[in-house]
């Protein structure tokens, strides 16, 4: 017979345990996963949406990862947002810049409204004033000269 078999001495399962085994604390699925975002509540919301009959055990883990890190990336656009304006606290307005500003953001969240995001700052070139310098009207006469001399014309 093996050694602790059958005197009850070995290692002892849940069920097993009696007053003296401290009960070990549980870890979350989004500890275990190195997560901010719940990996539980999105599993839950991911079976009450019914999107699909069943899901499976790595599909909130993936959910939560996803949605983490375009979180942490449009927060960290929005604060060097806030900064360049001078402000400690990030608002509407600097997630909206952050998003517009990025390539891609953009194009992910091209038909989404941010409320009191504004717009992006744009003046169309053509609404401009011209520049009227008197360098440049100095060039402006000397142009048609140059023009007379031209071999095009020559010929």
């Amino acid at each position: 017979m093996e050694a602790g078999a059958g005197t009850g001495k070995g290692k002892k399962g849940a069920a097993g345990r009696r007053g003296g085994d401290p009960k070990k604390k549980p870890v979350s699925r989004s500890i275990k996963a190195g997560l901010q975002f719940p990996v539980g509540r999105i599993g839950r919301f991911l079976k009450k949406g019914r999107y699909a009959q069943r899901v499976g055990s790595g599909a909130p883990v993936y959910l939560a990862a996803v949605l983490e890190y375009l979180a942490a990336e449009v927060l960290e656009l929005a604060g060097n947002a806030a900064r360049d304006n001078k402000k400690n606290r990030i608002v509407p307005r600097h997630v909206l810049l952050a998003i517009r500003n990025d390539e891609e953001l953009g194009k992910l969240l091209a038909g989404v409204t941010i409320a009191h995001g504004g717009v992006l700052p744009n003046i169309n070139p053509v609404l401009l004033p011209k520049k009227s310098d008197k360098a440049t009207v100095g060039k402006e006469n000397k142009s048609p000269a140059k023009a007379g001399k031209s071999p095009k014309k020559a010929t």
